[in-house]
């Protein structure tokens, strides 16, 4: 009785009904991503009552997450939890009858396929268009529905791509922009208003493409600007026949050599290093090795050193986020130095 009742609005609406919803509660989304997007994804779909959720995030809760990152709190921020963890969390307070899994991981070539597997639709809450092209690559090979988003400023855009059926993202975009070419919101800043439109498009589709009513989805590539009152659509045609991923099937994003990975984060003075082979840390113990070199805390989830001008937050894959230098090779040799090879 209290599940009816809970969907009981959403039932009524024609696009839904009581079959539609059986079909969400029977449904499994992956979000990859889990700042502003991300969050506002989550608490929609776990409000409408998609059975199986996976929140995929590789970075923790900040002060300044809480200004459009609608599933964090203050005391996330303090204590400094992972998104993915922090987002879950909430999750069980708004619906306990879905299932949620939090996956603390930076997505790269050797995960992403074991992320979205099992799964009815991807929904894109990234930052990064390496990131994007990758879920892109794993979703055409695995005929994964997926539906790309971003927000800088005022101005959002959304695409849904559906394999072999619409254009992939190599069809639309054939290259990344050249990096610095781009405004990022730690460059431009970004309001709350444009997050909540890009995100509501992008879940208002995943509600169409798990209720099987692709019918209605818009078919186009979708841009708004808050600020300057534009909304435009581009309709879409035909996937691209020479197109790298969805036309020749060259997946060169999922062929990266094995190696270690290592990324400046944009606008935050940081560079995340990630270990050669997937592994598991023993925090309390790495906690106990480092106590003599600077001021450690840990929780249940990370440990975060502070070593002279360098703070380094270690996750238990291994992971390292180094702030302090944006220099790559720098941060390789602090991780080498505290952590180890």
């Amino acid at each position: 009785m209290f599940m009816i009742e809970r969907y009981s609005r959403q039932i009524l609406f024609d696009g839904i009904g009581e079959a539609g919803q059986q079909r969400l509660l029977n449904s499994r989304a992956v979000i990859i991503g889990c700042g502003a997007l991300g969050t506002a994804q989550a608490e929609a779909l776990a409000r409408a009552g998609v059975g199986n959720l996976r929140i995929v995030d590789r970075d923790f809760v900040e002060a300044s997450n809480l200004q459009r990152q609608t599933m964090f709190t203050e005391n996330d921020a303090r204590e400094r939890l992972p998104k993915a963890i922090a987002c879950v969390n909430h999750l069980a307070e708004i619906n306990s009858e879905i299932k949620t899994k939090a996956e603390v991981a930076d997505v790269n070539h050797s995960n992403v396929e074991r992320l979205i597997e099992n799964c009815d639709v991807v929904i894109d809450g990234t930052d990064n268009f390496a990131t994007r092209y990758l879920i892109n690559d794993a979703c055409v090979k695995h005929k994964i529905n997926w539906i790309y988003g971003a927000a800088v400023g005022s101005y959002g855009v959304t695409m849904t791509v559906r394999p072999h059926v619409s254009p992939c993202l190599r069809c639309i975009f054939e290259e990344a922009p050249p990096a610095a070419s781009a405004p990022t919101c730690d460059t431009a800043g970004v309001i709350m208003p444009i997050i909540s439109v890009v995100a509501a498009v992008q879940v208002s589709e995943a509600l169409k493409l798990l209720t099987g009513h692709t019918e209605a989805l818009h078919g186009s590539l979708m841009q708004f600007d808050v600020w300057r009152n534009d909304w435009r659509r581009i309709r879409l045609n035909e996937p691209t026949p020479d197109c790298q991923t969805c036309g020749l099937g060259r997946y060169e994003m999922l062929e990266a050599e094995a190696g270690d990975f290592a990324v400046s984060l944009c606008g935050r003075d940081a560079v995340q290093v990630s270990p050669r082979r997937a592994t598991q840390v023993d925090l309390a113990s790495l906690a106990e090795r480092l106590r003599a070199a600077g001021d450690v805390q840990l929780n249940a989830y990370l440990l975060r050193l502070r070593a002279g001008d360098y703070e380094l937050t270690v996750f238990q894959d291994a992971r390292a986020i180094i702030r302090g230098t944006d220099d790559v090779p720098t941060a390789r040799s602090l991780y080498a130095r505290y952590i180890g090879n």
